[in-house]
Formats: structure tokens, C-alpha cells, sequence
């Protein structure tokens, strides 16, 4: 597939939630070295501020705006004020999100709402915010981060996969209708990446979701940020940066029922290993 660096320009505005750290610092490093000029939205105002220094430090032209995600109102307001610094936004990245695994029958309630409303809602009011405007000016470019745990589901991830497979089917019918108006759509499957998401949802794992989870190993975000980057010169509408997630992406439905039979394996061998505490507490709560 033939190489078209020209979707992104120099000067043009990229805007990146999830911004500060991880995969959407390391992407918003590999626009800022085309000569984009960026936008950084996350939540924490220190992280932010560090975030953008070290961007400055190397050259780039960086905007911050300290967002909750999950507050549509305010994500509009704040895509609405960087588009007037700025510029409009030629390119959007949601890489904002949260992971929270955990055994279905102990996961309280709010976890499953939080884990909707920041890896899909999240998602879906920053793409509301710029959508209309690539529409009308008939080019731009929305890529969505999603997840492995997007592809299949896995044991511990009854709210978080939900979460990322609601963003896969929301990308999946959004390139159907934006791509007609000359904006490009992609989403990105990645594995575990050694962010500091990773080590907080670490806390939280099952024995059996580790032990699966170590299937991969997780990768560092500038290696993500790199592939990502040269899939979307590419046009590729699903990015996947390993090989297990490109035969999940290319060959789910043919591979699904072995690799239930190999997780399946996995969690039993797990339980075995922790002396049958995960039995014993599914049935305690019996």
C-alpha cells in the first residue's frame, strides 16, 4: 500500500486527548516533528504542564487545556477555544481513557458507567466536537484508540472490553459516513503498552486476566506512536501494532473458538496456581 504522508501538514492542528502521557504523548511527539502544531487535552493540570514542556523543549508549538473527557460540555468548549488558537482541527486522536478490570460478579456498578464514560463517551463528544467542521471543509482525520481487549473478550475486561468495543463499533460506522465528506477514520487495536494506565490497571488484575494478559508483551508508547504513524500514511482504517491483534482484526471469527479454548486454559491453570482462591471466592459470593 502506497505511502501519503500529505494527511497531515505542516502547521496543520492536531488535537490529542489523553494528551499528557503514554500513547497520546508519544503521538502528539510524532505530529509535533512534522511541523504540526498540537493541542493536548487531559485532566490533571501538572501532568499536562509537564507534558507540554518537554514538547516545547524539542521545538513544538503546543496548546493544553485541563478537560474532563467525560464532560461533553466542557470538551466542546475546550475543542471550540483551541480552534481559535489554533487553527481547525486537521487531525483528532482520542487517547484518552481508563481501564478497571476485575471479576464481573465484583466489580460494582459504577465501574461498568465509569469505564463507559470515559473510554466511549470520552471518545464520542471529542469526535462531535471537531466532526462537523473536517465535514465541511471536506478533509480531515479522527483516530480512535480502542484496545486487543476490543477484538475478543477476556476474562476481567467485562467493563472495560464493553467499553472499547463500543469505540470499535462507533469507528467502524463513523468511517461509513465521514469518509464519503473526505475525512479519514481509523481506529488502533493496541496490546498492553508500558504506560502508567498500565500500571494502575495492574493493581486491579485477576490472577486468571494476568496470566492471559501475559500472552504479550507490552510494548513502549514510542514504538506504538512510530507504528501508528506509519499505518495512517498508509490509510489503514484498523491499526494494529502485533501480530496477535492483527490475526485477532483479520481472522477473529475463524480464530475465536481456539483462542477461547487457549484462555480457557489459561484461567484454569491460574486457579490452579493460586491454590483455587478464585473458586472459593465465587462461590463465597454464591
Amino acid at each position: 500500500m502506497a505511502r501519503d504522508k500529505n494527511w497531515v501538514r505542516p502547521g496543520d492542528h492536531v488535537i490529542v486527548t489523553g494528551g499528557s502521557s503514554g500513547i497520546g504523548l508519544a503521538l502528539a511527539g510524532e505530529f509535533a516533528a512534522r511541523g504540526a502544531v498540537v493541542s493536548l487535552l487531559a485532566r490533571r493540570p501538572t501532568g499536562l504542564a509537564r507534558a507540554a514542556e518537554s514538547l516545547r523543549a524539542a521545538g513544538a508549538t503546543v496548546h493544553t487545556r485541563s478537560v474532563d473527557v467525560t464532560d461533553r460540555d466542557a470538551v466542546t468548549a475546550a475543542v471550540e477555544e483551541l480552534q481559535e488558537e489554533a487553527g481547525p482541527c486537521a487531525v483528532l486522536v482520542t487517547s484518552a481513557g481508563q481501564a478497571r478490570p476485575g471479576a464481573f460478579l465484583e466489580l460494582p456498578d459504577d465501574v461498568f458507567r465509569t469505564m463507559m464514560d470515559v473510554d466511549y463517551f470520552g471518545t464520542l463528544w471529542a469526535v462531535r466536537a471537531v466532526a462537523p467542521g473536517m465535514t465541511h471543509r471536506g478533509r480531515g482525520t479522527v483516530v480512535t484508540i480502542a484496545s486487543a481487549a476490543g477484538l475478543i473478550g477476556v476474562y476481567g475486561y467485562t467493563a472495560y472490553g464493553a467499553a472499547k468495543f463500543a469505540v470499535r463499533g462507533l469507528t467502524e460506522a463513523l468511517r461509513g459516513e465521514l469518509v464519503p465528506h473526505g475525512v479519514r477514520v481509523s481506529c488502533v487495536f493496541p496490546p498492553d503498552v508500558d504506560t502508567p494506565q498500565l500500571a494502575e490497571e495492574s493493581q486491579w488484575k485477576p490472577a486468571e486476566t494476568a496470566a492471559i494478559a501475559g500472552i504479550v508483551k507490552p510494548l513502549q508508547p514510542s514504538t506504538v506512536a512510530r507504528g501508528i504513524m506509519r499505518r495512517l500514511d498508509r490509510g489503514q482504517p484498523v491499526i494494529c501494532l502485533d501480530g496477535f491483534s492483527r490475526a485477532l482484526a483479520r481472522w477473529g471469527g475463524v480464530l475465536a473458538p481456539v483462542l477461547r479454548r487457549y484462555m480457557d486454559g489459561r484461567v484454569r491453570a491460574a486457579r490452579r496456581g493460586a491454590g483455587g482462591a478464585a473458586v472459593r471466592t465465587a462461590a463465597s459470593a454464591d
